[in-house]
This record gives C-alpha cells, sequence and structure tokens, in this order.
C-alpha cells in the first residue's frame, strides 16, 4: 500500500505539471507543481501514521495502536462485514456506548496477519453482528 501511495503521488504530481507547463511555462508551472506534491507527500505522511499496527482483543473488547503507541480505536465490536475471506471490516462501538462518540470503522486485510488471527477477528465480528 505504501507502494501504491507513492505512485499515486508521483502520477498526480506529474499530471499538474503535465496540464500546468503549457498554460503557465516551465518555469512558473514549477513552484505550483512543488506545492502539490508537498501537500500530498504531507497527506500521505499523515494517513500512514494513523494506521493502526497493533491489535488487542481481549473479553469483546477490540483495541488498535498506530506506530507511535497512540490508540487509535478502542471499543466493542457490534458489527462486521467480510470479503472472501481477504478483507474484513469491524464496526467498533466506544466505550459508554450511544453518548458524543461515534463508531469507528477497523478494515483489515488478510495479509496482515496470521491467518488464524483472522480467522479469529472474523469469528468475533460475526458473532457481534448476530450473523
Amino acid at each position: 500500500m505504501r507502494a501504491a501511495l507513492g505512485a499515486f503521488v508521483l502520477i498526480v504530481t506529474l499530471a499538474v505539471y503535465t496540464c500546468l507547463a503549457p498554460r503557465l511555462g516551465a518555469w512558473q508551472a514549477a513552484p505550483l507543481t512543488l506545492a502539490v506534491a508537498a501537500l500530498l507527500a504531507l497527506c500521505a505522511a499523515r494517513h500512514e501514521a494513523v494506521q493502526p499496527v497493533a491489535l488487542r482483543v481481549a473479553m469483546g473488547e477490540i483495541s488498535a495502536w498506530n506506530h507511535a503507541g497512540v490508540l487509535l480505536a478502542r471499543g466493542r465490536v457490534v458489527g462486521c462485514a467480510q470479503w472472501s475471506g481477504r478483507l474484513l471490516v469491524l464496526a467498533i462501538e466506544p466505550e459508554g456506548g450511544q453518548g458524543r462518540r461515534r463508531m469507528r470503522s477497523l478494515l483489515l486485510t488478510a495479509d496482515a496477519s496470521p491467518s488464524t488471527v483472522f480467522r479469529e477477528l472474523s469469528v468475533l465480528g460475526r458473532r457481534a453482528a448476530g450473523a
């Protein structure tokens, strides 16, 4: 996914330059192109920072942390969607339930975790969804 994100940033940057250079000139298009590249790189870095890298499942509750050890989501699993054993989406309701906090979705791919863990999470999700 990182390679795809990097390719996206590169392709969009080149597309912006290709569109602006004939209209503005090569030298005037360069600063705008660099600004777009910087903005996309910043957004890609922010996206990467909020991706979960660690999961903990205990007593019907799941929690996810990022690279820096910051808690991204914690709560009980209340819903599940699964596609062909390769992708799992878990709906997580935060502690306190129906209050101010909204439900979060956790997207998990089968190749991101061992197959036994992926199966356990999908069973947990189906059980919570009532399937």
